[in-house]
């Protein structure tokens, strides 16, 4: 199987850009497009490579091709339309989708790329602008185990991490399900710090105080799902009903003190349901089986 030496990279935006110019630092043979042929342009002005002139262009011998672009429509579109990229790549030649993407649409790409001979590695990134200019991005990666450790050289230029999640197309989900958990501690962490504000607490006292009581080793992940839930243990020692009680009481201070609680609100009633459902004296992480039943899966 071919080492990895020349690639072509389309989509060099705010992200792209320094994970390209991150490729060039690792000593790797890289081409750029872009949609705009003034931002390849720039890209070769401040950091080298070449700019190709159109999609065609570029993909003429390479050993990959990286896309870091919006969506999968976009990725399909760019490697699969007339005058796409795939139409020029030598058979062998990899795919590596490092954008989020929809990770259905993801498969349906790889289905078509394998057809002509080419093979699909999705590869998204967590850490932003920030990490992607000093390369220290956690990277996911979905694909064959062959074609992982073979586009694994590439990715550790722009990454400090490279996890393989599995089949094509799990990395994409994977990351998508990392941003739902992430949006949803978000804007939980801003109601709950929005009641204790109209409630008289000071709004940093909170945010110092949820670190030691909701991250590290008090995160659910590491306290509850790792430990408890996934070798079935259920021994937090804390009933199911209790949990909900104590969101009943962070709802009901929010309604007492005109305070917004929309999530909380879907959250206690959530809770209230599984008590009903699983049992309110069942340990707290039994609460997993709430999910497991209405999904039909078992973590």
């Amino acid at each position: 199987m071919t080492a990895i030496r020349k690639i072509g990279f389309i989509g060099v935006g705010n992200m792209g850009n320094p994970m390209a110019a991150n490729l060039l630092k690792g000593g790797f043979d890289v081409t750029v497009f872009d949609a705009r042929a003034e931002t390849a342009a720039a890209f070769v002005t401040q950091h080298g490579g070449k700019a190709a002139s159109s999609l065609a262009d570029l993909a003429r011998g390479v050993d990959a091709v990286v896309t870091m672009l919006p969506d999968d429509k976009i990725v399909r579109k760019v490697m699969l339309d007339e005058g796409g990229a795939a139409a020029s790549m030598a058979k062998g030649t990899v795919l590596i989708d490092m954008g989020t993407c929809d990770p259905t649409g993801t498969r349906t790409t790889a289905e078509s790329l394998e057809k002509i001979g080419l093979h699909m590695v999705d590869a998204p990134v967590m850490g932003g602008v920030v990490f992607a200019k000093d390369a220290s991005l956690d990277i996911m990666a979905g694909g064959s185990k062959e074609q992982v450790e073979r586009v694994t050289p590439l990715l550790k230029a722009m990454g400090q991490s490279i996890v393989h999640c599995g089949d094509v197309g799990s990395a994409h989900a994977m990351k998508a399900l990392a941003n739902y958990i992430n949006a949803c501690a978000l804007i939980n962490a801003i109601e709950a710090m929005t009641i204790g504000k109209k409630f008289g607490l000071d709004a940093k006292m909170m945010a110092d105080a949820l670190v030691p009581m909701c991250a590290g080793r008090n995160h659910p992940i590491q306290k509850k799902i790792i430990p408890q839930i996934l070798n079935r243990k259920y021994a937090t020692g804390m009933a199911l009903s209790f949990i909900a009680k104590d969101v009943r009481i962070a709802v009901n201070t929010a309604h007492a003190i005109g305070a917004a609680v929309p999530l909380g609100e879907k959250v206690s009633a959530l809770w209230d349901d599984a008590v009903t459902k699983v049992g309110a004296t069942v340990d707290q992480t039994e609460v997993v089986r709430y999910w497991e039943d209405a999904t039909g899966v078992k973590l």
